[in-house]
């Protein structure tokens, strides 16, 4: 039994960076000779292990063959007899087909090294083709090492546009393709990411929404001012919004089973962005209207995810001294209070709202 670290553990630890997740490939090994040594099985598709101390990912090496369509359209070969580089050749890119083993050398037989330093993603070998998922991926690697300068080579890129071209795109989950665009999202360029997919022609079958808009949009999200996933989709939705219309967010949203949270986000962004950036100019029931649209008397920190993409898309910072001002001049009206004076039903919500309005124009 012979145990290699691999993927982007090694590719991550040559070029200086934190390594956070590690993978291991297990050579020489069965699967009862890992039960037997202590590991948990976990694989479904695959043999699988769970380290019994540190919990890391041990796989036996595996060799694949293309079976059906989509990314889990393949057939999984496992054996003592499989190598190491068999293993490795079935990797999307050459820099993540690295192993390294006990004493640290790095075995690279397919020049992950060499593109490294080059700056480079090319695929491993034209089984490349057979994943439709290795679209996305190399997409999102472009977009989380453009800072280093990497870029796509143009052979892996002509692959990706044959990938495209035909319905294997189609296959992929709706789970799978946003998972891949979330992470994107949270890299330091995610307008890379959008890029590479639109050059290879797989925007227009995935996300045709931002397929159909103007490129330059993209570019707003690629800032340190961004700081989530959340706030970089919603400053996507406003320009989906005002290039199309809500309908065209609504269904891309249903189409990638975006998860709630941020459509909510970016309808928040939509809705109040422009009262928010002038908020201190607004009249005291414009200024109601805000509060309560964006639950604002319940938490400040609702005001959060929309505050950087509002300045962003306004060019114009929020004045969160008078935002605060204004929520606390509302709390300070208490229902309960307005109970003891004798107010009840309808009556109770007109006074409540009468005073807050009046607390309002006091605090200006």
């Amino acid at each position: 039994m012979q145990i290699y670290l691999v993927g982007g553990a090694v590719r991550d630890q040559l070029l200086g960076l934190e390594v956070k997740d590690r993978d291991w490939v297990v050579v020489g090994a069965t699967p009862e000779a890992m039960i037997a040594a202590g590991y948990r099985p976990v694989g479904k598709d695959f043999p699988v292990f769970l380290h019994p101390e540190t919990h890391e990912e041990y796989a036996l090496a595996r060799t694949e063959r293309k079976s059906g369509k989509g990314y889990k359209g393949f057939t999984f070969h496992t054996a003592p007899d499989v190598t190491l580089e068999q293993d490795l050749i079935r990797r999307d890119l050459r820099i993540n087909a690295m192993a390294m083993d006990e004493n640290g050398k790095i075995i690279d037989p397919y020049g992950g090294q060499a593109d490294l330093q080059a700056r480079t993603l090319t695929h491993v070998s034209d089984a490349f083709s057979e994943d439709p998922l290795r679209v996305l991926r190399v997409a999102r690697f472009a977009a989380r090492f453009a800072p280093l300068g990497f870029s796509v080579a143009a052979e892996t890129l002509d692959l990706m546009r044959q990938l495209s071209s035909d319905d294997e795109l189609q296959h992929l989950s709706a789970e799978r393709v946003w998972q891949e665009f979330e992470r994107a999202l949270n890299t330091p360029n995610p307008a890379t990411f959008i890029e590479v997919l639109h050059s290879c022609g797989a925007l227009a079958k995935l996300m045709p929404e931002l397929a159909n808009g103007n490129p330059a949009i993209w570019q707003q999200i690629d800032t340190q001012t961004l700081r989530s996933s959340t706030e970089r989709f919603a400053v996507l939705a406003q320009q989906i919004a005002e290039q199309h219309s809500d309908a065209a967010v609504e269904a891309l949203a249903e189409r990638l089973r975006i998860p709630k949270r941020f459509l909510e986000v970016a309808k928040d962004l939509q809705q109040w962005s422009a009262q928010l950036v002038r908020f201190p100019t607004l009249k005291p029931h414009a200024k109601l209207q805000v509060i309560e649209g964006l639950k604002l008397q319940r938490s400040e920190q609702r005001l959060e995810p929309i505050q950087a993409p509002a300045e962003l898309i306004h060019s114009t910072p929020i004045d969160r001294v008078a935002i605060t001002q204004a929520i606390a001049a509302v709390n300070n009206i208490s229902p309960k209070g307005l109970l003891a004076e004798g107010f009840s039903g309808p009556a109770l919500g007109e006074e409540l709202r009468r005073r807050q309005i009046q607390a309002l124009t006091l605090s200006q």
